[in-house]
């Protein structure tokens, strides 16, 4: 994150006593900083009631499917999410869609209140959540945040939460080997987020108060994804007190929610290319946002995009509302991806550009994934798959 905030109680100076005025004993509060990368980046400090090292076990945590098969032959791709049969839980029951060795992107269908998710920690890198229907909470050791549909939701590498969902939730998990955060460009060389900018600190919602668990639960069970061998694994950890104990924190690393609707889409004389819908970026790829916006406003502009090669990188668009313009005919709807991968031509359907001429506003929504290494399909992927969408550019000009 790229500003200062604090929750609960903390001391007046980092690493001095900080003692539980309740407690008859006056006894320590536990100090645990969360930083990247080895203490010169980001942190935050938090103070807990128990010790947050004190694990009585570690068990095999056997993850879903994760195997992925390479897109060879090489083709363009259409994946009917929809279709797609999950299990009710946020987080275990995620289907692989699509995958590298530095992002991997999966979907879920989600109950209601009733399937509230085990506590669980991504210590591989940050998650980006995008909720395409439903609410809810995210419970987290930071304090809890509300979800609904259009959001983002960001979660820091190794942060220790839990999804409850208000009503079924259909989510979009992007989950990096590495952090996730607003572009470069936009931010001052101090992380403020600039005015030229499409969003700002205003749009971005932190935890409002601590999530402190009194229960005295003791023997809680925690789900942790990490790598062994390059290769995603599940350990499951038994704590001997609950991770929700922490009493303050403060620092500039915690999960926050930004809502699309609070992205201002930027427009142009002509048609303007993905990087100016940016939201965030992770190693070796990119997220952007198209959504409804005026559209090019030069006399003989043609609004839908031109014929593009990506000749660094595999294109995934998730289409969630609306009617995308550049996909008419092709048979791609509400719910679909589409994966064009580096070298294959893309671009609209041929009888898409003519019928765009003059057209002054786009009624569309869609999460694009950039990344800059092949994808492979996952296992929902695949099974999901329209096997007729390489050839719909072809069956047009028939």
């Amino acid at each position: 994150m790229a500003y200062y905030r604090q929750v609960g109680e903390v001391p007046q100076k980092r690493h001095t006593q900080f003692r539980d005025a309740r407690d008859p004993g006056g006894r320590l509060y536990y100090e645990e900083l969360m930083g990247e990368e080895g203490f010169s980046s980001d942190s935050s400090l938090l103070y807990h009631r128990g010790v947050p090292s004190a694990i009585s076990s570690a068990e095999l945590w056997e993850l879903p499917d994760q195997a992925r098969t390479p897109n060879h032959p090489l083709k363009p791709r259409h994946l009917r999410l929809h279709d797609l049969t999950t299990g009710a839980d946020a987080v275990t029951d995620r289907r692989l869609v699509l995958g590298n060795a530095d992002v991997r992107i999966s979907y879920v269908t989600t109950g209601g209140p009733e399937s509230a998710t085990p506590l669980y920690r991504n210590a591989i890198g940050d998650e980006c959540v995008y909720v395409e229907s439903g609410s809810g909470t995210v419970e987290t050791v930071f304090g809890v945040l509300a979800y609904r549909a259009g959001d983002y939701v960001v979660i820091p590498r190794a942060t220790t939460h839990r999804w409850v969902p208000a009503e079924p939730s259909r989510l979009y998990a992007i989950e990096a080997n590495s952090h996730i955060a607003p572009p470069k460009r936009y931010l001052s060389r101090y992380g403020q987020l600039l005015e030229h900018a499409p969003f700002c600190e205003r749009d971005l919602h932190g935890p409002g108060a601590v999530q402190l668990d009194d229960s005295g639960d003791t023997d809680v069970e925690v789900l942790v994804k990490h790598r062994v061998g390059g290769q995603v694994v599940g350990t499951r950890y038994t704590y001997a007190t609950h991770p929700f104990d922490v009493v303050g924190w403060d620092g500039c690393l915690y999960p926050y929610t930004f809502n699309i609707d609070d992205y201002m889409p930027i427009t142009g004389k002509i048609h303007q290319p993905p990087p100016v819908h940016q939201v965030f970026e992770g190693h070796n790829f990119v997220i952007c946002n198209f959504l409804p916006r005026k559209v090019d406003y030069h006399p003989l502009a043609v609004p839908v995009p031109y014929y593009h090669s990506n000749v660094d990188s595999d294109e995934v668009m998730f289409y969630v509302a609306g009617d995308y313009e550049a996909r008419k005919g092709s048979g791609i709807g509400l719910g679909s991806i589409s994966l064009h991968p580096g070298g294959h031509a893309h671009g609209p359907q041929p009888q898409a550009i003519e019928a765009s001429l003059g057209a002054e506003y786009f009624e569309e929504s869609a999460v694009m994934v950039d990344t800059f290494a092949p994808l492979d399909l996952g296992e929902g992927g695949r099974a999901v798959e329209d096997p007729e969408y390489a050839w719909s550019w072809a069956r047009a000009l028939d």
